[in-house]
């Protein structure tokens, strides 16, 4: 209250008594924020910080820092007063509601109290793995007067959208901010692992692909990073050790339904050299199968099947592979044709 100034003193003294969500707000004085939210004293951390952060978003505020509040006179538990803080924050932040408040910060004046926010969050990221944009994807930290950088967006990252939490940091001297500053990145850094798949199939990754590897970076807390330069193609994945493992299991199996589908369809090509199966079109003409179901057919004729379910003009037909007749669902029967081209082969 001092730093801020006579000016909210005088405030508060006004608004006094005059608050009914559990706050007053005043201007911010000498401090450098636009405003000050005062919480009445209420040992409810999470519903406190509920009450703020949905000031915040009605008021259109894009950015609030808290306290770890609790932690003073009132004498909560570090530890709990974390728990509270972040659920209220997760439950606030989960809501598709929310387009105002864009920065939520927590500054931590006690250098100890770092851990158990630390390990909330940690515990957080276990629990909810798989919610998809979590806000702990990513831990931004600022420190004293160093400057943000804004990184630049690298060739081949697929897009993420992140939700930032901001640790800033407090101390008596640069040298204890800074052994903080490594202390934290130590801990994030023992969280992190790295891991590169290498295939030729890579390169032939459509859309479905590109944008099942985007769901992946949006629901698991990696960053996916397509490197396409390289030969052969490689996709590079960072982030928390569980996370890398999930999704390179999955970008594995993404790689061998394209190495299934390149071999079935090699396969079909070669059949459809050997044998050429056809059904009725126009003018008594007949029309040959497209080659994965010319395949089938003549796959499910050598297991000796009595019957196969086919699509011909964007209807069902069960062929009878004896007789070389379908019927569709109406009833309505067809001749097909199996003509072998190549008879001293087959």
């Amino acid at each position: 209250m001092d730093a801020a100034g006579s000016e909210v003193e005088e405030e508060c003294a006004q608004y006094a008594g005059q608050s009914q969500s559990g706050f007053i707000t005043t201007q911010g004085g000498k401090l450098l924020c636009s405003k000050i939210i005062h919480l009445i004293h209420n040992n409810n951390v999470k519903s406190q910080v509920s009450k703020v952060l949905h000031e915040c978003e009605l008021k259109m505020y894009k950015s609030v820092a808290f306290p770890a509040i609790g932690t003073g006179q009132a004498g909560q538990r570090p530890a709990k007063v974390a728990d509270n803080m972040l659920d209220a924050i997760v439950e606030f932040a989960s809501k598709r509601s929310v387009q105002h408040l864009k920065k939520i910060k927590i500054v931590i004046f006690q250098t100890n109290m770092v851990r158990d926010f630390y390990e909330s969050m940690k515990k957080r990221e276990y629990s909810d793995s798989s919610t998809t944009d979590s806000w702990p994807s990513q831990v931004k930290s600022s420190f004293l007067c160093k400057n943000e950088r804004t990184e630049k967006k690298k060739p081949g990252i697929l897009e993420k959208k992140v939700d930032l939490a901001t640790f800033q940091i407090c101390g008596e001297s640069q040298e204890n901010v800074d052994a903080t500053e490594s202390w934290i990145k130590n801990l994030i850094l023992k969280e992190q692992l790295e891991n590169i798949i290498s295939d030729e199939l890579i390169e032939n990754f459509d859309d479905r692909q590109i944008d099942a590897l985007a769901d992946l970076q949006r629901r698991k807390h990696v960053t996916i990073q397509l490197e396409n330069q390289l030969s052969p193609h490689r996709i590079k994945i960072s982030g928390i050790n569980r996370d890398v493992y999930f999704v390179s299991v999955e970008v594995q199996k993404m790689i061998q339904k394209k190495k299934d589908a390149e071999e079935e369809r090699s396969k079909a090509e070669l059949v459809y050299n050997l044998v050429e199966w056809r059904y009725p079109g126009s003018n008594d003409s007949f029309v040959p199968f497209d080659k994965l179901t010319n395949m089938q057919l003549e796959d499910a004729k050598i297991a000796k099947k009595p019957h196969l379910i086919v699509q011909i003009n964007k209807n069902n037909y069960k062929v009878d592979l004896n007789t070389l007749q379908a019927n569709d669902d109406q009833g309505k029967t067809i001749n097909i044709q199996r003509v072998p081209k190549n008879e001293g082969k087959l």
